[in-house]
């Protein structure tokens, strides 16, 4: 049906050529008409998001920023053709599908784009992530996305997908079963990627493993030992594990035990908690706990201390209980106490008498 203002020319129905014209220019019309109502948005959309509290006006504008300029083009040609009631090459029911292919394949787009920039705020938000992760990640969420447009396309086409569907379910699972020790890394890379139990640079110890992460791939994991040979673990046993990670340690606890011996005095004795207490509230770096006479050993007077050294650095730690240690031996060695050494009582029974008489 033409529109109203045109039945007033007789001349019109009997020139196509003629209408096409108008929808033509009605549709070149709309189409300026719609990109410059797009660019406008997105100007405001990021004037928006310049001023606090609009988090999502950002991400609005680079979405809109993936409208296709062809598809805009022919759905206003369309419109245009529909308001001026141009004949078209084809059926009503091909129309209809022309319509939603165009209409699924923007959409398409908007959300291909749409899982750029959510996943690039959510990681950004998570701090440093592994490349090969996030690439992983977005390739899987836009493959998805590409798959449902294009079997919602095919299904208004009026392509069976049902058996596609099947067919590509059964083949799923029947490459899953196959390959599954390489999804199962794949996942567990995945895993890591966005869990971050470590990075790279981190030192951690698993099993009778200890050593320091040099790369985390999409399969393997490769840490670099104490003894300089680099370690590959896969990914999915190295996540079943009980790692330590002693990059992330703010501070260590230490344990400790000085051994005296039983000659000395009890006034002595007394005195050794305050003499560890002392050394160690001496040293740079610590927060001393507590230190008591914790048992009467074998051969000794053991006495139990703990401390916290407040950096995670080994190296460091090891300088500061040397410190504690040389500084115990003098506080000692000064109060006239001795350090207690291994030792063990051997009681002989006396020689039996010998029946002989000497020569």
């Amino acid at each position: 049906m033409h529109a109203d203002w045109l039945s007033g020319i007789p001349a019109l129905p009997d020139h196509p050529i003629m209408l096409w014209a108008f929808a033509l220019t009605a549709g070149a019309a709309l189409f300026f008409a719609m990109s410059a109502a797009l660019r406008i948005l997105r100007s405001r959309l990021r004037q928006r998001a310049e001023t606090p509290g609009h988090p999502l006006a950002r991400s609005l504008s680079e979405v809109l920023r993936r409208t296709n300029s062809v598809v805009l083009l022919i759905l206003s040609m369309l419109i245009g053709a529909a308001i001026v009631g141009a004949p078209l090459p084809w059926s009503g029911r091909n129309a209809q599908h022309l319509w939603f292919v165009l209409l699924t394949l923007q959409i398409a787009l908007w959300l291909d784009r749409a899982v750029d920039v959510g996943l690039d705020h959510a990681l950004a938000s998570r701090g440093q992530v592994s490349t090969v992760t996030a690439t992983l990640f977005r390739f899987l969420l836009r493959t998805l996305v590409s798959v449902i447009a294009l079997l919602a396309m095919l299904d208004n086409l009026g392509v069976n997908i049902t058996a596609l569907v099947a067919s590509l379910g059964i083949g799923g699972v029947a490459v899953a079963l196959a390959v599954q020790t390489i999804l199962s890394d794949l996942f567990a890379s995945i895993s890591i990627g966005l869990d971050k139990p470590f990075e790279a640079g981190d030192f951690i110890v698993f099993g009778q493993v200890a050593g320091s992460i040099e790369h985390v791939g999409l399969k393997t994991t490769r840490i670099r030992s104490l003894g300089g040979e680099q370690i590959v673990c896969s990914n999915t046993e190295l996540l079943k594990q009980t790692i330590q990670n002693y990059k992330r340690m703010q501070q260590r606890r230490i344990i400790f035990t000085v051994r005296i011996t039983y000659m000395t005095d009890v006034d002595r004795a007394a005195a050794v908690p305050a003499l560890i207490r002392g050394q160690i509230e001496r040293q740079p770096d610590t927060r001393f706990d507590r230190a008591h006479l914790a048992r009467f050993g074998e051969n000794a007077l053991e006495y139990e201390a703990v401390y916290y050294v407040m950096t995670a650095d080994y190296n460091r730690y090891m300088d500061i209980q040397q410190n504690i240690n040389l500084g115990i031996m003098r506080d000692l060695d000064a109060a006239g106490i001795a350090l207690a050494l291994p030792e063990r009582i051997v009681h002989l029974p006396p020689a039996a008498p010998s029946d002989e008489a000497p020569a």
